[in-house]
């Protein structure tokens, strides 16, 4: 009688009950980051109770769902809009207590079937389900737009051609990547996470996957510690206080790991034009305040601030702490190629996910009877997006050299019992 009910326990474990309690736990975690971030970045005063729309569009956009921004100026005027962004500290909060949800009810276990990873994925995907569509639905508002007091305003009092600028969500493309994103974040959490159990045919690839798999994690979260410790350190030195904590909570990864590349010598092309400003440090928005699109790169960095070029010393010193890490946590008969193999692949996996989500595009414009920008200044544009190719590239050079380098560190530390061969006795 005693066989069913242990083989019953691993069920219960991961129910309805726990996916109910991770994909709430992940929600609110976001919400609690995302609605600070905004009350920080002034959001709190937008009309018509706008506030926890906002903040629903900004959890869809977290989750890769799609925004649409729209603008109306009535009939003699037109206006356009658009905004592309990822609040990727919203996205890393969301991600990281999901994939913790997700992997509990699995820890202390060896090996688990496909066939319950899938079933216990599939509880959590359709509560994820559920609750996307909600926030699709509720992430959509209209506000109006101030013009000023000068010649626009004039002009649009006279021809009732006030403009407002709203948002909506496409609910079926949100939903789909949405589950996308999930998904990509079960699939990381288990190829990071050490204990978890894997089904018996994938236990092979294990050796290779997850060493390197894990040291992306922890260079993707040193950067981050990085760049909130200097965030606080401006906020107390220099001011701005609001400002810097919206960026933590919004957008700290978005700056930390463009920082990442820039450190390994890739080159972004981008411009700030109008009243935007980005939510980075000021040395970036003075390199892309410029009337053409400016390169961003460490020579352009430099030229503002000489003290830059220690972002190449942090990062070549964070790949070789991470490279090192992963031979560790390889077993010994691992080659040094192999290891350079292995660390160059998976930075370029890496590079290649910071340089499709790190990418910015944000443009506004008004004009009455044709005539654009008449409020001087209302109008504006910021983008900021890699070369791509380059920068991929560039990952998997240096991943090539700190993996070499970090396979010899950790040749002294491996220990007794990991070298697969004929076992010895006594």
């Amino acid at each position: 009688m005693s066989a069913p009910t242990v083989l019953a326990r691993p069920a219960a474990r991961h129910g309805w009950a726990q996916a109910v309690a991770a994909v709430l736990t992940g929600l609110a975690v976001m919400v609690l980051v995302a609605a600070p971030g905004l009350w920080a970045a002034g959001a709190s005063g937008l009309p018509a109770g706008a506030f926890p729309r906002v903040v629903a569009a900004t959890l869809v956009t977290a989750v890769g769902g799609s925004v649409e921004v729209s603008g109306d100026a009535g009939v003699f005027a037109g206006s356009r809009a658009g905004l592309t962004v990822l609040p990727l500290s919203v996205t890393l909060a969301g991600a990281l207590v999901l994939g913790d949800g997700f992997l509990r009810p699995l820890r202390h276990r060896a090996v688990a079937s496909a066939g319950e990873l899938a079933g216990w994925a599939a509880r959590i995907a359709v509560l994820w389900l559920l609750a996307l569509t909600g926030l699709a639905f509720a992430a959509r508002q209209t506000f109006a737009v101030d013009e000023g007091s000068g010649t626009l305003g004039d002009l649009a009092d006279l021809l009732d051609a006030s403009p407002r600028v709203g948002f909506t969500t496409d609910v079926p493309l949100t939903v789909l990547f949405g589950l996308l994103w999930l998904a990509g974040v079960l699939l990381l959490a288990l190829l990071v996470a050490r204990g978890a159990p894997l089904p018996g045919r994938l236990l092979r690839f294990q050796e290779s996957v997850r060493p390197a798999a894990h040291a992306m994690v922890v260079l993707l979260l040193a950067c981050v510690a990085l760049g909130l410790g200097t965030a606080l350190v401006s906020a107390a030195t220099r001011g701005h206080a609001p400002a810097t904590f919206a960026l933590i909570l919004l957008g700290l990864p978005n700056v930390s790991w463009l920082g990442l590349t820039l450190g390994l010598g890739a080159t972004w092309d981008g411009r700030v034009s109008g009243p935007f400003g980005l939510p980075m440090p000021h040395v970036l928005d003075r390199v892309l305040r410029v009337p053409h699109t400016s390169e961003l790169d460490m020579r352009a960095l430099t030229d503002y601030d000489g003290r830059m070029w220690w972002l190449v010393v942090a990062v070549a010193v964070l790949l070789l702490a991470v490279a090192f890490l992963m031979a560790v946590r390889s077993p010994a008969r691992v080659r040094l190629w192999q290891h350079a193999v292995h660390l160059a692949v998976a930075l370029a996996l890496t590079v290649l996910m910071i340089c499709l989500t790190c990418r910015v595009s944000a443009h506004f414009g008004f004009s009455v009877l044709g005539i654009g920008d008449l409020g001087g200044g209302l109008s504006g544009e910021l983008f900021l997006r890699p070369r791509l190719w380059q920068t991929v590239g560039l990952g998997a050079l240096w991943g090539l050299l700190a993996g070499f380098l970090g396979g010899l560190l950790a040749r002294r530390v491996h220990r007794g019992g990991r070298v697969s061969g004929p076992a010895r006795s006594g």
